[in-house]
């Protein structure tokens, strides 16, 4: 009787490009959902957390309504409803702009500042939560890969706007 050769294990079928974009957005969703409900009791709504986050980059030299709204991809309209929450708050403050008196200038205030710390930490929790199994060289792969399909993107879609980080200065003239 002769032993019986292990079978190679089948090949695992190729994911499609539906299959990729619905496993990231649902990476997406749950990451998004785990942080709004960390942030639930501090009084910050997702929105108000990008918005916060954005403000930090200016490095205390202010930034513009519609800069925000520009950086956040969204209407300014909407960009005054999350300030005027967020100034509520007391996270930030509006001053007027030196090189243009028509102009104000959004700043974060102490506890703005705190509250942006608050966001990283709760950010890095839930990330290392999803991620923390996922050994170094799969995230190496997995980022690089994530990058490869957005640089092909943006080149196939110039006419959709810059996809670069939401806090990357704005264009010249903006």
């Amino acid at each position: 009787m002769t032993a019986a050769v292990p079978s190679a294990p089948a090949p695992e079928p190729i994911p499609t490009e539906v299959e990729l974009a619905d496993a990231l957005m649902r990476a997406s969703k749950r990451m998004r959902k785990a942080t709004f409900h960390r942030l639930a009791p501090h009084g910050l709504t997702p929105s108000q957390g990008r918005a916060l986050d954005t403000l930090a980059w200016s490095c205390g030299r202010g930034t513009r309504l519609n800069q925000l709204a520009e950086r956040l991809r969204i209407a300014p309209r909407s960009a005054t409803t999350v300030v005027d929450a967020l100034e509520a708050a007391g996270l930030v403050t509006r001053s007027p702009d030196p090189d243009d008196r028509r102009a104000t200038l959004l700043h974060l205030t102490e506890q703005g500042e705190a509250a942006v710390a608050q966001i990283a930490a709760v950010r890095r929790e839930v990330a290392a939560e999803y991620f923390g199994p996922v050994s170094s060289a799969e995230r190496v792969t997995l980022l690089r890969l994530l990058h490869v399909a957005e640089e092909a993107y943006e080149q196939a879609h110039p006419h959709h706007g810059p996809h670069g980080h939401p806090h990357a200065a704005p264009a010249a003239g903006g």
